[in-house]
């Protein structure tokens, strides 16, 4: 992969913004953060940051203030509408997933412009992801192919891929499947982190799921009663979003050689705040 520049940068990625809780966590913790990190670019999976579904723009420009840079994309990316104008524009920090079916809404994959140089930046989505496992979507990994081999040419310090899905072993192997033509490939959707971070053989850091940012004291950010209700009567009911309790941060900090676009380091940041 072309590279310019000759400096090491810190990519801090963080799991789901879940909900209102998520997102005030974000606007009260990430500035410090950036700085005891000295973090040089924020990426964010923002799909739930709007009531766990979606998010609107005026949460979009929430996390861009508290010091996010680019927000990735998952299955509830485009629930809401008044996002698509900014999907489809080059120029604005936020995706949803590359690999959905041709003539869906929104930039397939952009840039971000760094002081250094730019970082390429892909979602993907899992083949399998919950109650949207039938709704159609093209080969990932021919996908995230297709995209490195059009951009082989473009200079990048950086690539990252956020893989957005429910297995494991699709988590688990498209570290392995994209080793050493990544910078950073982190996997979310499960808002569960994994103890797995490492840089692998040819030089890319890779998570199988990176957690979420959010409640802790909750069902992946939604409220144990309404959760255990439907389990156990099989009722149909709202998810209702937990905003009591400890809070969590999690994320990854990957340190990053732009002159290779590889990971020399990367460590699991978990974050656990008092109510």
């Amino acid at each position: 992969m072309p590279r310019n520049g000759n400096k090491t940068m810190n990519i801090l990625y963080l799991g789901d913004i879940m909900g209102e809780p998520g997102l005030r966590l974000i606007e009260r913790e990430l500035p410090k953060l950036r700085t005891e990190l000295q973090v040089s670019i924020v990426i964010a999976q923002a799909e739930n940051a709007t009531d766990g579904k979606g998010i609107s723009i005026a949460d979009f420009a929430r996390l861009k203030k508290a010091g996010v840079d680019f927000c990735t994309g998952g299955n509830w990316s485009l629930h809401l509408d008044e996002i698509v104008q900014a999907m489809n524009d080059p120029m604005q920090p936020i995706i949803r997933p590359a690999n959905y079916p041709e003539g869906t809404p929104g930039v397939a994959y952009k840039y971000l412009r760094h002081a250094t140089g730019s970082v390429l930046i892909v979602s993907l989505l899992g083949q399998i992801v919950g109650r949207d496992a039938a709704k159609p979507v093209d080969s990932p990994l021919q996908v995230i192919d297709a995209i490195l081999e059009k951009e082989k040419d473009t200079p990048k310090i950086a690539t990252v891929v956020n893989f957005h899905g429910d297995f494991s072993s699709e988590k688990f192997v498209i570290g392995r499947y994209l080793d050493g033509r990544a910078s950073l490939v982190v996997g979310d959707h499960w808002h569960v982190p994994t103890a797995d971070a490492m840089v692998l053989p040819e030089g890319t850091a890779h998570i199988s799921d990176v957690g979420m940012c959010g409640t802790l004291d909750s069902c992946l950010g939604v409220k144990f009663d309404v959760i255990i209700d439907r389990w156990k009567n099989s009722r149909p009911s709202r998810n209702v979003l937990e905003s009591g309790g400890r809070m969590q941060l999690n994320g990854v900090l990957a340190e990053v050689d732009s002159e290779t676009g590889l990971a020399t380091t990367v460590r699991q940041i978990r974050q656990i705040y008092p109510n």
